[in-house]
């Protein structure tokens, strides 16, 4: 027995080896990877629209024209709408900061005649070598590189549309039994199809009712603000808290504590109700990954991809999940993905097994 056990762990080792190779692979390609994995995940999304306009009789070459025509209005509205309220905050930015630290000595200033045992602390001098557009920049991560590189990703979308229709025939002729794995393959890109718009649809709802809030509140740039929540919901569990937090920081410098107290209860409504409401309801369990396979995704994917890979954690896992699940010698790792729900329904179907049955084994 004891010299089976070397032989039973080799296995587990290589595929732990091998794993860690193909991440450092990962690691290393990311800069295109990034790139065919956007394009990819945009022509997934568009398919449906195209196929609608065929069922109505639009030819092929029109709809993918009137999809296209479409991402490229919404890239123009965004530099539009987000474009002058950047420049106007960064050439503002040294009244910000001024103000800001005006408000942090008032605060102290208080909470010493309240009797709190506070020191005085230089916010100006504390900020005044960061560039606070670079901190957002940072926050949003990988969307301005994909703004950059957004010619390479659109003509990949136009090839990868282009040649959607002749992949059914590539495919049965790849494979011997082409139509079960077109089915896993249908199956994957349905499910990501449909968290995509699912989130989109949240994310523009979240973004809208962000900037509505802080028009009403008086916070400036509030279509900034409001695209940044558009932009971060996508990242799943800490997007939403990291967008609030430079409007939040500036409604301290224009309104004050109450500014602060406003903004932060809205878009804390907003999260709640979009976020652990209504999100969820849609989903349903459409999902079908525990939430601390969802955070650790967002890391793993994060240090592979960088801030683009925060962006795609949830489709990529469900990518690798749904292909774990069609594999009986894997399906055991994608029940452990799963949510705990899953795993209860499936240990209630299994029948119980009584103890002489299992010392009879």
């Amino acid at each position: 027995m004891e010299l089976n056990q070397p032989k039973r762990a080799t296995p587990y080792l290589v595929a732990f080896a091998s794993i860690i190779i193909i991440i450092a692979g990962l690691k290393v390609a990311a800069p295109i990877l990034v790139q065919l994995l956007m394009a990819l995940f945009v022509a997934v999304i568009c398919m449906p629209s195209i196929r609608w306009m065929e069922d109505h009789k639009v030819p092929r070459s029109m709809a993918v024209i009137i999809v296209l025509a479409v991402i490229l209005a919404f890239v123009y509205a965004i530099f539009a709408l987000v474009g002058d309220s950047i420049n106007a905050f960064n050439a503002n930015k040294e009244f910000y900061i001024e103000q800001l630290d005006g408000r942090i000595k008032s605060i102290f200033a208080w909470l010493s005649e309240q009797g709190i045992p506070v020191e005085a602390v230089n916010i100006g001098a504390a900020f005044e070598n960061i560039d606070i557009m670079s901190m957002i920049t940072l926050v949003l991560g990988g969307v301005g590189n994909i703004f950059s590189d957004f010619f390479i990703i659109f003509l990949s979308v136009i090839f990868i549309l282009a040649e959607a229709t002749s992949f059914p025939a590539k495919f049965a002729n790849a494979f011997a039994d082409a139509k079960d794995k077109m089915v896993h393959v249908n199956h994957i890109l349905s499910k990501i199809r449909h968290y995509l718009a699912i989130k989109a649809a949240t994310s523009l709802l979240t973004g809208v009712l962000a900037s509505i809030c802080l028009v009403i509140i008086g916070v400036d740039y509030p279509f900034l603000w409001g695209m940044l929540a558009f932009l971060l919901n996508f990242i799943p569990t800490l997007g939403s808290l990291i967008a609030a937090v430079p409007p939040v920081i500036l409604s301290l410098i224009q309104l004050g504590p109450i500014g602060v107290v406003w903004t932060a209860a809205s878009y804390f409504a907003i999260n709640n109700i979009v976020g652990n409401y209504l999100e969820p309801k849609l989903m349903g369990r459409m999902l079908g990954l525990s939430a601390f396979v969802v955070f650790l995704s967002l890391i793993v994917w994060g240090y592979i991809f960088g801030s683009v890979g925060m962006f795609l954690s949830v489709p990529l896992t469900m990518m690798i999940k749904i292909a774990l699940d069609t594999s009986e010698k894997t399906r055991w790792l994608g029940i452990l993905l799963g949510p705990e729900d899953d795993a209860n329904v499936k240990a209630l179907d299994e029948p119980e097994t009584s103890l002489e049955e299992t010392e009879n084994k």
